[in-house]
């Protein structure tokens, strides 16, 4: 049976982070307005309101502010009794007048502040909550929240379960789209629930000594394709993302984007064992009287409406569980083992394109692995690290929680570049004769499968021609539950000639970083090991080792605690090649002659460089 879940969240800003600018537009800043209090909690009664017409329970994501506002207390008792929300306590919302008073900062980012600072505060917010309503909450969340936060949460108070922990993708390309002005920087993460590792929010734990004690959520879900390419902001099951993105109907007010976009994550239950996941979580800010995004508020106000009454039908037509976070929290401990991966096949259902990608994550990587681009891994983080990332004032990272990428094709170019070099990608060439064609400019589309614990992408067989010469080739790439490796195996199902032979090279060009700026490679060793071992310090020297039967290519990253490494099913030539300054990357990989019907497999994997 398949179970769709949904959480619903609101929280009553009492200083909205959009509101206040635009109603207060051409006055002194006044964080106290009882104008913006007014409308903001008008606001918040509305959504409300119209989650439960079409009744749909709510956590309620009481701010700081929020809990000193007598209103905004009663209306979340009486919508717990009335309906059975939950009430639980956001670290967004920060700024009032008693906070800015208190701590003399206009930060509100909880992750961006010292840990001196951010114990002092989360003590101070829990014990007013606590203050108000008698208990302590069992669900919390932010933007972002990196794991000594956590960690801290969870030790001082223990009956926390759920957590808003990360915004998927909301890094460079969401900063650069706000006009270099929005300091949120956490790539990396998962897009679906998970079990944060005490090391690293990102990195879910393998096991129960890495538990963080709390099952995190996602801010938003998001569109999974059109998300990675653009900015994020416009692609979300959040209303307020389908308006920003200007994505509806201007003459009829219809939502057709935001529907597939649900449905499609309705869909992922066919690969997570028939589970799937939606979230929507919202403030006032975005439903000004005022309008925002070019919308009116009238239309702001029909795109929440729809959107519930789109989740209430679901609902009525049993295809949809409406759930608290902290309900959530205790179904997901029994759904999922920390080992399960999370896995999504997206396709694109905005550009009309027949662009297909795959998602996977589990305790020791993220991959994501484009079909248009004959299969190859897009991008991947080494979660196996396990990264200790401290963030905020006083730490290396103010601002920046990405969990770094070995491959990362926006950032780092991909296999399409427009100079000699070569950008972030793992893929296969193949070559005849003097030709070479690479599986990068081979479409195709992936059919999902799982055998056992393995979880299967058989890809559409793709044609090569080369000027004396075709073959059909089919990859399918395997994902084992626990293994931190990918195996790729390469079948050629026909040649034109039969007793022809051609050269497989399959390849990773990788790097590390969190941005599209590059890193210092200085540190870095590459290996062939085998009969022999051959070594490369990286200095940016374009070197090359290979080695006829390596048992291993592999390339250690100190800066990030990574090793990563290839091996091959098959006696072949193993390399690893140096990059310069102007393309600074690494390359591994394995060359081996194939012919008509053979196979040839290779593993990608990922560990812990002590």
């Amino acid at each position: 049976m398949s179970e769709f879940i949904l959480n619903v969240i609101h929280r009553p800003e009492m200083v909205p982070e959009y509101s206040a600018t635009v109603t207060g537009h051409g006055k002194e800043e006044d964080i106290g307005d009882k104008k913006l209090l007014t409308e903001s909690l008008d606001i918040f009664k509305t959504q409300q309101r119209l989650a439960h017409e079409n009744g749909l329970k709510v956590t309620i994501h009481m701010t700081y502010a929020a809990l000193f506002n007598a209103e905004a207390v009663a209306i979340a008792k009486n919508d717990h009794e009335a309906y059975g929300d939950e009430i639980a306590l956001s670290l967004l919302g920060l700024p009032c007048e008693e906070f800015r008073e208190k701590y003399k900062t206009k930060d509100f980012c909880i992750w961006m502040f010292s840990m001196e600072d951010k114990k002092r505060i989360v003590d101070d917010v829990f014990g007013k909550f606590h203050d108000t309503f008698g208990f302590y909450p069992e669900s919390t969340g932010s933007y972002y929240m990196d794991a000594d936060l956590t960690n801290y949460i969870k030790e001082a108070y223990p009956s926390v379960k759920c957590a808003i922990a990360t915004c998927w993708e909301e890094g460079p390309k969401a900063y650069h789209t706000c006009n270099n002005s929005w300091y949120t920087l956490f790539d990396g993460g998962p897009w679906a629930p998970w079990i944060p590792s005490k090391q690293n929010t990102h990195a879910p734990a393998s096991d129960e000594s890495e538990d963080s004690g709390i099952v995190a959520i996602p801010h938003l879900s998001r569109d999974l394709l059109a998300c990675y390419d653009g900015n994020g902001s416009n692609f979300g099951t959040h209303p307020q993302n389908v308006l920003r993105g200007m994505i509806y109907d201007t003459k009829t007010w219809e939502f057709p984007y935001l529907y597939n976009l649900i449905d499609q994550y309705r869909a992922q239950e066919k690969y997570n064992n028939g589970y799937a996941y939606n979230m929507m979580f919202v403030g006032p800010g975005w439903m000004n009287k005022m309008g925002r995004w070019e919308a009116p508020y009238e239309l702001l106000l029909k795109s929440y409406s729809d959107g519930c009454k789109y989740y209430g039908d679901l609902k009525k037509e049993g295809k949809l569980i409406d759930m608290t976070m902290s309900e959530f929290a205790d179904y997901y401990r029994k759904k999922k083992t920390y080992k399960e991966p999370e896995c999504a096949l997206w396709r694109d259902i905005l550009y009309g394109s027949d662009k297909q990608v795959f998602w996977y994550t589990d305790p020791y990587m993220r991959a994501g692995v484009s079909m248009d681009q004959g299969g190859a891994i897009f991008d991947l983080r080494p979660y196996a690290a396990k990264l200790k990332w401290e963030v905020g004032i006083g730490t290396k990272h103010v601002q920046d929680a990405s969990y770094p990428f070995l491959i990362q094709e926006k950032y780092r170019a991909g296999y399409f570049t427009h100079y000699a070099g070569e950008g972030t990608i793992r893929s296969a060439k193949l070559s005849y004769q003097g030709e070479e064609v690479d599986l990068c400019l081979c479409r195709t589309k992936a059919h999902f499968s799982q055998e056992g614990t393995t979880r299967v992408l058989t890809l559409d067989p793709v044609t090569i021609e080369f000027a004396d010469l075709s073959l059909t080739l089919q990859t399918r790439e395997y994902f084992e539950e626990g293994s931190g490796s990918i195996k790729i195996e390469r079948t050629v199902l026909e040649m034109s000639n039969p007793k022809a032979q051609v050269e497989l090279n399959e390849y990773m060009v990788a790097c590390y970083g969190t941005t599209e700026y590059p890193e210092d490679m200085t540190g870095i060793t590459l290996t062939c090991e085998g009969a022999e071992t051959k070594t490369i310090a990286y200095e940016y020297r374009c070197r090359e080792e290979s080695l006829n039967g390596a048992s291993a290519v592999s390339a250690v990253i100190p800066a990030i605690e990574t090793k990563v490494s290839m091996t091959a099913s098959a006696e072949a030539n193993g390399y690893v090649r140096e990059g310069y300054a102007f393309s600074p990357m690494f390359t591994l990989g394995y060359k081996k002659n194939i012919r008509d019907k053979e196979m040839f497999a290779t593993w990608l994997n990922l560990e812990k460089a002590n």
